[in-house]
């Protein structure tokens, strides 16, 4: 057994005894892979965990399902990262989508998730899905007006993923887009990541009309407490009334009717961060 911290912060940190089970170096970072009495198989890129059996459906099904369930018909889907699987597993869910592009820039984020986490990465060999191993940034130069939703499951602002947090990346997003067409992006924690999250609001307020900042509660991201900020040019992001029937039908164990009706309601401390951005 070894003891292994996340730093979260040069102060603070999560520290989870574990199993080492994979360690390789990629072309772009360390993806290590152990397995822990807590969280069962925990996934972790240069460091920093991305998603573990026990926790991934709080955040995979608040990323994904909101934006899914306020679109109108969502039939082409776009996740920009996300190489684990969760977020494409949570999309086709929805029964209209006939379409999911996975860009990823790693691969091999793909080929560990498939070996060692299954329950998250199984509909990635789906039909109705298409892996592009790519830049995120790149990728989506060539891709005007096609999809009805992009979902942002990137990396922290940090290094390569640090341009997916910034206006001109955000326009692109909005090129991308038809009409109707919704974004939404994880926007990091609002308690240990405040620089990052207000930025990111920042920038995407600068790019699109209707803008909306929501939260979940993920044990093993940094604080425990993760946001997502969703945008549409089109639609009202926040009226949360749109298409409310369909969170029932859906098969979940954290997102659900309740929590899509108070979606919105935030702590004061995270209203007023959200005001000074």
């Amino acid at each position: 057994m070894i003891w292994f911290t996340e730093y979260w912060t040069e102060n603070v940190g999560l520290t989870v005894k574990a199993h080492e089970v994979k360690r390789i170096k990629s072309k772009y970072q360390e993806i290590l892979v152990l397995d822990t009495p807590e969280f069962g198989k925990m996934l972790i890129l240069d460091g920093l965990v991305q998603t573990t059996e026990r926790d991934e459906f709080i955040y995979h099904e608040m990323l994904a399902h909101p934006a899914l369930v306020m679109h109108p018909q969502p039939e082409r889907v776009l996740v920009i990262g996300g190489g684990d699987g969760g977020t494409v597993r949570e999309i086709l869910k929805h029964p209209s989508v006939k379409e999911v592009h996975l860009c990823e820039i790693d691969e091999e984020v793909i080929i560990v998730a498939e070996k060692y986490f299954p329950t998250i990465s199984e509909k990635l060999r789906d039909p109705r899905v298409k892996i592009f191993i790519e830049d995120g940034n790149e990728f989506l130069q060539e891709r005007k007006g096609y999809y009805d939703v992009i979902i942002m499951d990137s990396s922290d602002p940090v290094g390569a993923s640090e341009v997916l947090f910034k206006e001109p990346f955000y326009q692109k997003v909005k090129q991308s887009l038809r009409e109707n067409g919704i974004m939404v992006a994880q926007t990091e924690s609002p308690v240990l990541q405040e620089k990052y999250f207000a930025g990111a609001y920042r920038e995407i307020r600068k790019v699109f009309r209707n803008v909306g900042v929501y939260l979940a509660y993920v044990p093993t991201y940094p604080s425990g407490m993760w946001s997502f900020t969703i945008a549409s040019d089109y639609i009202d992001v926040k009226d949360t009334s749109r298409n409310r029937e369909r969170v029932k039908e859906l098969k979940t164990k954290y997102f659900c009717d309740n929590i899509y009706a108070c979606l919105f309601a935030l702590p004061q401390f995270v209203q007023e961060i959200l005001k000074k951005s």
